[in-house]
């Protein structure tokens, strides 16, 4: 009789440590699926950013006759956003076109024209827009990053994590040399 009780209570442990690593598995499951939702939120704006950045740039480029480096540096960050292939390699160029989109908008100060024309207003309003909505995102998807690079690293949740190999993701940060401020010369090109 004893040996039936304690077998009894065997199993039912063992039901307990499944239904507990299950509930674990599918929180980890749970939070990658999240972190993957933030990012193709923030993509669905990256996107918005990416196309709207050839219409400005055409508005631009009549006004800005010696600013053509600015405008480059636009370009190449565009461009550098279709070659990137990993997140983190995503998040650079990303960072780098949010760097040149600031120092195209700080040129134009230097332009009334330009600051006049209904379309770069426009335009220039649009991708302000999307750089907020952009801000906005970056930070629902450093939240999710954070929950699920905590959980990987508490007990019990971290011998889950290690059994099913989650490994952890990466946080969406500005490089160091993206936090200085842009120097822009009003001086005559």
């Amino acid at each position: 009789m004893t040996g039936w009780i304690i077998l009894g209570v065997l199993l039912l442990l063992l039901a307990a440590v499944i239904v507990y690593t299950i509930i674990i598995y599918n929180g980890f499951i749970a939070l990658k699926n999240t972190i993957s939702q933030d990012w193709s939120n923030i993509d669905v704006l990256l996107k918005q950013r990416y196309d709207e950045l050839p219409k400005l740039i055409k508005v631009c480029e009549g006004y800005m006759q010696h600013e053509q480096r600015t405008l480059e540096a636009v370009v190449k960050a565009r461009s550098m956003v279709n070659s990137a292939r990993t997140d983190e390699q995503q998040l650079q160029a990303q960072n780098m076109l949010s760097d040149t989109l600031k120092s195209l908008f700080m040129v134009v100060e230097r332009y009334p024209d330009l600051k006049a024309d209904a379309g770069f207003r426009q335009l220039s309003y649009r991708i302000t827009e999307i750089e907020d909505q952009i801000a906005d995102r970056r930070e629902l998807y450093n939240a999710s990053v954070t929950i699920y690079n905590t959980r990987l690293g508490q007990f019990p949740d971290l011998v889950v994590a290690n059994m099913f190999k989650f490994q952890p993701r990466t946080l969406w940060i500005i490089d160091p040399e993206h936090r200085q401020d842009v120097a822009v010369s009003f001086a005559a090109g």
